[in-house]
């Protein structure tokens, strides 16, 4: 959502690394009648209603609508995109946007300050359950004035507000074809965005070309991009081999990083490598009768081993977590090592017994199949294996698919789970808030007031992120000694891509959203 943070592009400080060294290039000039740039990820919309969406959704969002604010490439600070805003009051609960002129719907419909409001009320009016209504708990109202002016009136002080308006959650819709009441779901799109859909085939392919009345800040690039969608890592790499899709993103598995990494036949490809701010967690239910013992939680995270979870499982392409918050932003410490330091199974032992549990402890943990890659199955597989090794746990693993995997945990059916985590802005924020309160994105109610009323309300009466250490250090060491989640690992962001494609590296908001206008096809010298 937002942020002012240190981090801008600590979080994108790529590298880029080519598996060939090819021919002279420069980048194409004119892209207006090239082929449609193909872009193959496992990441495929759950809806085309930004209503309905808190989740990978926002990777098509991002580019076929438009958000107020929005994050540039190399930024991590929400800019002008469809307004420009500010602050108008000391207190930061006054958010005054002035939309620039003469914007339109794809459908050449007026996108006015009316508009606006339509689209942030109508989440809150639908409320799908889990959501992008639980990014608005900072507002009271919204209120125009004229077609332009749009003003956004806060409950409480929050200077992260901006960051909620620049995710694609708040893209703005036009109400001539969107209920207020209800979602859409003919399968289309009336955006504002860099591009419009074209066609679109649930779980195929969305095929998007320029939009000629697109008024924001994107420089697009390319003329049209593909994005095709596949369930597996090893059908995507194969489809670039073969050179049906032009460049991967989400949902390389660590086999194929390596892969690449070390040449393998792949003669003609690239791999663009970036820090990410993907994170995983165990979570765990306190509505299990052994899950809600904190005794038994904190055993868990005294034998947990991340380095050998991201060296067995992942071959080194994520890093160990020890934090809520992610290495590269502001509020990022150590708080779950120096709670519990390197994995000891007879510390482990003393947590229980001086609970007065007896081992071996009885624990389930579910995992979902087709979600968070392919490594998901081997990562749960060792977890299972380091804590029976240490004579603590007997563990029972079950998993299901995405789709039923997501209203389990909601309904509080799993005693232990893995879910991962992408921001919705990079600010320390986004990793704690989330995770806290009655209603919460993990759907396990976690009461913590310390934390929801006094350290998240502090950290955001304060515009300088940078400023803001003090409240989430305490937060995360409050979250430590609770292990109501336990942060695993890291990951990092890679585009696999061939050596003709461009912009890769200019590719990732902080979001880990792909722009897909930065995209570009090489021509030689």
């Amino acid at each position: 959502m937002f942020k002012r943070l240190l981090a801008p592009r600590a979080l994108a400080a790529t590298a880029f690394i080519p598996l060939l060294a090819g021919c002279g290039v420069v980048n194409a000039s004119d892209s207006e009648d090239e082929d449609p740039i193909v872009v193959g990820t496992t990441s495929a919309p759950s809806t085309l209603d930004p209503a309905a969406s808190w989740d990978g959704s926002w990777e098509l969002f991002r580019n076929v609508y438009q958000t107020l604010v929005a994050f540039p490439s190399g930024g991590a600070r929400p800019e002008p995109d469809a307004a420009t805003c500010s602050f108008k009051d000391a207190e930061n609960r006054v958010y005054h946007c002035e939309l620039r002129e003469g914007l339109k719907f794809s459908d050449g419909d007026t996108l006015d300050a009316a508009a606006v409001k339509y689209s942030i009320d109508r989440i809150r009016k639908i409320g799908v359950k889990g959501g992008p209504d639980g990014l608005l708990g900072s507002l009271e109202n919204v209120t125009t004035q004229g077609s332009r002016d749009v003003t956004f009136h806060l409950k409480k002080p929050d200077a992260t507000f901006p960051f909620v308006l620049a995710t694609p959650a708040m893209s703005i819709v036009d109400p001539d074809d969107y209920p207020a009441t209800s979602l859409r779901r003919d399968g289309k799109v009336s955006g504002s965005g860099p591009y419009v859909l074209k066609t679109y085939k649930a779980g195929d392919r969305a095929e998007l070309v320029r939009n000629d009345s697109y008024k924001g800040f994107a420089d697009r690039k390319n003329g049209a991009v593909t994005i095709r969608y596949f369930t597996t890592s090893s059908d995507m790499v194969a489809a670039l081999k073969a050179k049906k899709i032009d460049l991967t993103y989400r949902g390389l598995a660590a086999s194929d990083v390596v892969n690449l990494q070390d040449k393998k036949g792949d003669e003609g490809l690239q791999l663009v490598e970036g820090a990410g701010m993907e994170t995983s967690y165990l979570v765990f239910n306190p509505k299990d009768p052994m899950a809600a013992k904190r005794a038994v939680r904190q055993a868990v995270a005294q034998v947990v081993d991340r380095g050998a979870i991201a060296e067995k499982v992942y071959q080194d392409t994520v890093t160990p977590l020890f934090s809520m918050v992610p290495a590269g932003l502001v509020g990022h410490t150590t708080g779950f090592f120096d709670a519990y330091g390197e994995p000891s199974p007879a510390k482990a032992a003393e947590i229980l017994s001086k609970a007065g549990i007896t081992a071996p402890v009885p624990l389930t943990l579910w995992y979902t199949t087709d979600r968070f890659g392919s490594a998901t199955a081997p990562e749960f597989a060792e977890i299972k294996r380091q804590l029976e090794e240490s004579g603590l746990f007997k563990v029972t693993l079950k998993s299901r698919p995405w789709n039923t995997y997501e209203a389990g945990y909601r309904k509080g059916e799993y005693p232990a789970f893995g879910r991962n985590w992408f921001p919705d802005f990079p600010d320390a924020d986004n990793f704690i808030a989330p995770f806290v309160g009655k209603e919460n994105a993990v759907g396990t109610p976690y009461t913590e007031p310390e934390i929801t009323d006094e350290l998240l309300p502090q950290s955001r009466r304060e515009s300088d992120r940078g400023a803001v250490v003090r409240q989430f250090a305490r937060a995360e060491q409050i979250m430590a000694q609770d292990v109501r989640l336990l942060p695993l690992w890291q990951g990092k962001q890679y585009i696999a891509a061939s050596e003709d494609i461009a912009g890769g590296e200019r590719a990732l908001d902080p979001s880990t959203i792909m722009l897909m206008w930065e995209l570009e096809r090489k021509t030689s010298w």
